[in-house]
């Protein structure tokens, strides 16, 4: 059983982690050690990301030669317009299903409360000091000095480069450890999910669950099909399932597009994408893209690089 186990690919790994996990949180809930291999999973990926970021970056930049398109305009494009159109699914969706819920604790944060308060929270996230950044996961703030120590960079030595983009691909390779326990940490997850809720209290919320996933879907296999049609003009849908497959099910159970900003880094050098546009396009996606981040990174990133034929 091990052997076949391992012969596995790992989306289906994941996915026998899943069953085994309901099954675990619904007839062993009170096995709450279970639950810790989600959590350490989850930390080891929001932990590795700001410094892998800040790395693949810095060495991107570094490395980048004069001539060499990143295409970081549409993709910004994109995850604008990606985030705009989901919004207004989301908002027709809410309009014509209203599932009444129940809120169990108040919120304490407040919305910003105009333009100013949200530029200087911006610019004071993308200044903060590089240390606390890397501490924080602010992904403003690594972008930023990961982008000007790269510039300081290239006008070093060949060697000092080469120094830089090493310790990025031993980065890459810690996320890959990471990711190949994907299925023990997604076990982990579904558990406490489980056992914490239990079956009777999801059907409680089993209508929400099903506008929520429903709207999930329609967004994933309508509305970003119909963007990646707009540029590459062919069918979309190959590289929709590819993505979905490879991201969409660790970035639904862990619920961080921090989290899942390592899984998307390794899934866009699988596919052979230019370091330098996805280096930063991911996770600058992460932080302001909210369209079901974690989920529209990966498609949004992947459609733009693919569809210019990078």
């Amino acid at each position: 059983m091990l052997e076949k186990f391992l012969d596995m690919s790992l989306v289906q790994r994941i996915v026998v982690g899943i069953l085994v996990g309901i099954l675990f949180g619904i007839f062993f809930p009170t096995w709450t050690f279970i639950s810790i291999l989600g959590t350490l999973f989850v930390s080891c990926l929001k932990a590795i990301a700001p410094i892998l970021v800040f790395f693949l970056t810095m060495a991107s930049i570094a490395k980048h030669k004069i001539g060499n398109k990143t295409f970081v305009k549409p993709i910004l494009i994109l995850y604008l317009v990606g985030t705009l159109l989901s919004a207004l699914v989301a908002v027709i969706v809410s309009s014509i299903f209203t599932v009444p819920i129940t809120l169990q604790e108040t919120v304490s944060e407040k919305a910003p409360q105009s333009l100013e308060s949200v530029l200087s929270t911006m610019l004071t996230n993308v200044t903060q000091n590089p240390v606390q950044s890397l501490i924080d996961a602010n992904y403003l703030g690594v972008l930023f000095w990961a982008v000007l120590l790269g510039l300081a960079f290239r006008a070093r030595s060949e060697s000092t480069k080469e120094l830089v983009d090493q310790i990025s691909i031993a980065l890459s390779q810690v996320v890959q450890v990471i990711i190949a326990f994907a299925p023990i940490g997604i076990l982990g997850l579904v558990y406490q999910s489980i056992a914490t809720t239990g079956i009777a209290g999801l059907a409680e919320y089993l209508q929400l669950l099903l506008v929520l996933l429903g709207t999930m879907l329609f967004v994933a296999l309508v509305v970003y099909p119909f963007l990646t049609f707009l540029f590459i003009k062919e069918n979309p849908y190959p590289l929709i399932f590819f993505c979905l497959k490879e991201s969409a099910l660790p970035a639904f159970f862990t619920r961080s597009s921090a989290a899942n900003i390592p899984i998307n880094m390794m899934l866009a050098e699988r596919l052979k994408l230019t370091k330098e546009s996805y280096s930063i396009s991911i996770p600058l996606g992460a932080t302001i893209n909210m369209g079901g981040a974690a989920i529209t990174i990966s498609l949004m990133t992947l459609t733009a690089v693919h569809s210019l034929g990078i």
